[in-house]
């Protein structure tokens, strides 16, 4: 069978269950992600910082890493030629572009350093989203937003205000709003003596950067929590608790990593918990395993769980969905494809399901109907739909997207 002729099945079955796969097809289509610029380049930057702080550690040494901007972008606009739709690009503060070798320090960064990124996104009509970068840099030794070193202290804040303001120029210049996204690994190794201390400063310091004034209308300022990090176990100040319940009482937007919970927590579970208080929320989706290891997003069942939850509940214009993971083990061209897809598929499998109707099943009190609905859905044919998706969107659907990563390595990446 051809695979128009293996949707038109597709989308008889579907329909049975009431569900329309050309409009989900064409909803998935304006679906934009974010996808992030550090899986090209290990999360290295254009500052020669140096080995990566902060609890943060990539592993592998996959040939083909990207050393250069121009090489970056390249492979980026290769990663996006394979994968369906129209994409945001993340961006960290560390990846400011200096031609003249004269790299700004973290506090001095300005709009002009990320000039050739905003080409690269009015060429290509997409968004920008922006990251401060509280990590790899000698400051950040002893801690950033909550160091008891006022001077290092003010330091940070100064770079969390220039970032705020490079955003604001992301948005103005690219016409989409820009998603600026604050995430510390401050904390400690062994028990620590004091923990209020410190998560008195980071939100002294999170207050005078959001005081510095922005354009909420285009900038959308998130804050990240993190259980713990390599040579942080025991403690961080932004723990949950605490990113949430500044991020609510703010006013501004609370971004989870999937990966920055403990093994037992699903961010699945937690995102309609804070759809009930927040006009949006942010979620960087990533693969952890045993602990936050930013491993290559799968099509996996929480990946597909946190799809289903920002789906039924008709949120998808109110989550902000990023990708953030780096393994330099694999070839990273392929590793952006797979995770990105993956995260197109989930949401996929979350719109072909017939959520009203699995809606009154709960509320009915028809959980064996429920049950035996939920577990039919897993055998329906998702992948003729994802075909024809990807057909429409100009890119290949099936596994055969690989030669093109496989051409590339051997004609790009073994060269450098």
């Amino acid at each position: 069978m051809t695979q128009k002729e293996l949707y038109s099945i597709a989308k008889a079955r579907y329909a049975e269950l009431g569900v329309d796969t050309d409009a989900v097809i064409e909803a998935l289509s304006k679906v934009s992600i974010s996808m992030h610029c550090w899986q090209g380049d290990d999360v290295k930057g254009f500052e020669n910082a140096g080995a990566l702080t902060g609890g943060i550690q990539t592993t592998g040494n996959y040939p083909g890493a990207a050393t250069t901007p121009a090489q970056l972008m390249q492979d980026i606009d290769k990663a996006f030629s394979l994968i369906a739709g129209k994409h945001n690009l993340n961006v960290h503060a560390c990846y400011g572009i200096y031609p003249d070798g004269k790299i700004a320090d973290r506090d001095a960064i300005k709009p002009e350093h990320f000039a050739p990124w905003v080409d690269f996104a009015k060429e290509r009509g997409i968004g920008l989203d922006f990251n401060p970068t509280y990590f790899s840099h000698p400051l950040a030794a002893n801690g950033t937003l909550t160091n008891p070193n006022e001077e290092i202290r003010a330091f940070w804040i100064r770079h969390g205000i220039a970032c705020i303001r490079i955003s604001e120029y992301f948005a103005r210049e690219t016409g989409f709003p820009c998603t600026m996204n604050i995430w510390i690994p401050d904390g400690m190794k062994d028990i620590p003596a004091d923990r209020l201390g410190p998560r008195m400063r980071y939100m002294d310091s999170l207050d005078q950067i959001l005081g510095c004034g922005y354009d909420k209308s285009i900038v959308n300022v998130t804050l990240e929590s993190k259980v713990f990090g390599i040579g942080l176990e025991s403690y961080t100040a932004g723990s949950a608790e605490f990113a949430l319940s500044y991020a609510t009482t703010r006013g501004i937007v609370p971004l989870m990593d999937n990966g920055h919970y403990h093994p037992t927590e699903l961010v699945s579970d937690k995102i309609s918990a804070l759809l009930c208080f927040n006009p949006k929320i942010a979620l960087h989706v990533t693969r952890g395993v045993r602990w936050d290891s930013d491993h290559v997003v799968r099509y996996d069942d929480e990946t597909v769980e946190m799809m289903k939850e920002i789906v039924r509940n008709d949120a998808l214009d109110r989550v902000i969905i990023a990708t953030d993971y780096f393994d330099a083990s694999i070839n990273r061209l392929g590793a952006w494809v797979i995770g990105m897809r993956s995260v197109q598929k989930a949401l996929l499998t979350a719109m072909l399901a017939p959520n009203a109707k699995l809606k009154a099943m709960q509320d009915s009190l028809q959980f064996t109907e429920l049950m035996m609905l939920q577990e039919e859905l897993k055998m329906m044919p998702v992948g003729d739909v994802w075909n024809e998706f990807c057909a429409r969107n100009g890119v290949v659907g099936d596994a055969s997207w690989f030669d093109a990563v496989r051409e590339y390595e051997n004609t790009v990446l073994k060269n450098r």
